[in-house]
């Protein structure tokens, strides 16, 4: 499997994608669950980059969030827009995001954000870029000099199961970190990080198509990628620790202190 050539067909999936987002606004929501949404852009994006994936790379499946798709085996997985809160507030924090995985590891990724005019891609060993330009992520030794993004508290009918641990290492943090940082996209999150803007992220409840680009990049950057109990991210995971390697020991055991889990 020629993982450049992949990628290039993944630029010109989001290029389909961006035509979309750049002609129209959100338009009408569909309501999934408590506070949880999608837009009529969040669908035409997904069946736009659909449609171009079929054709271009019909050998290969892909998972969406709002049209689903394969959980197993080499597949595509799609973001449309990952922050869709944000963007229906008209907040620029937010990006389509593709992934490759392939033998259940994230293989390349590119995540782009309109807003912003910038772009991130990346493929197992050819390193990570932002706009064409190599990445790498930050090189923080201590915790206190550290800039931390997490992910948002739950929402729903389980959210007073998950949220006390995630208020606790949220207080476990603040004496210990320079500041913490919650942007609303896990997309946008993972990339920064890559690009050395956070030195660390942590994200619960993570679904594929939200990270695994991002995943991707990360790794590309030289970071570290891990599920919450330290274990090697993987598609499976829950949640997701993106991490500069002089932090990744004593941010683990925090985040095993605070019981925190990725559900």
């Amino acid at each position: 499997m020629d993982l450049s050539q992949l990628l290039t067909v993944a630029q010109a999936a989001v290029d389909e994608g961006r035509t979309v987002t750049d002609s129209r606004g959100p338009g009408e929501l569909t309501f999934k669950g408590d506070r949880d949404m999608a837009s009529e852009v969040d669908f035409a994006v997904e069946r736009k980059i659909r449609e171009f994936l079929e054709r271009e790379t019909p050998q290969i499946g892909i998972q969406g969030e709002e049209e689903g798709g394969p959980t197993e085996g080499t597949r595509w997985v799609l973001d449309p827009i990952d922050g869709t809160v944000n963007f229906v507030h008209g907040t620029p924090l937010w990006a389509i995001s593709l992934g490759l995985i392939v033998d259940d590891r994230a293989v390349a990724g590119v995540i782009d954000h309109p807003p912003l005019g910038t772009r991130y891609a990346a493929a197992e060993g050819a390193g990570a870029t932002c706009n064409g330009k190599p990445i790498q992520g930050g090189q923080a030794t201590t915790l206190n000099e550290s800039l931390i993004a997490m992910g948002d508290y739950a929402i729903g009918p389980h959210a007073g199961e998950h949220n006390p641990a995630r208020t606790e290492l949220h207080n476990l943090l603040v004496p210990r970190v320079q500041r913490l940082r919650m942007i609303g996209t896990a997309a946008t999150a993972l990339t920064w990080t890559a690009n050395g803007f956070f030195d660390a992220t942590i994200m619960y409840s993570n679904k594929p198509w939200d990270t695994m680009a991002g995943v991707a990049i990360c790794r590309a950057a030289g970071l570290q990628v891990l599920d919450l109990d330290g274990t090697q991210h993987s598609p499976a995971s829950r949640g997701t620790f993106a991490v500069a390697p002089a932090l990744a020991a004593e941010l683990t055991e925090l985040i095993a202190q605070s019981g925190v889990r990725g559900i």
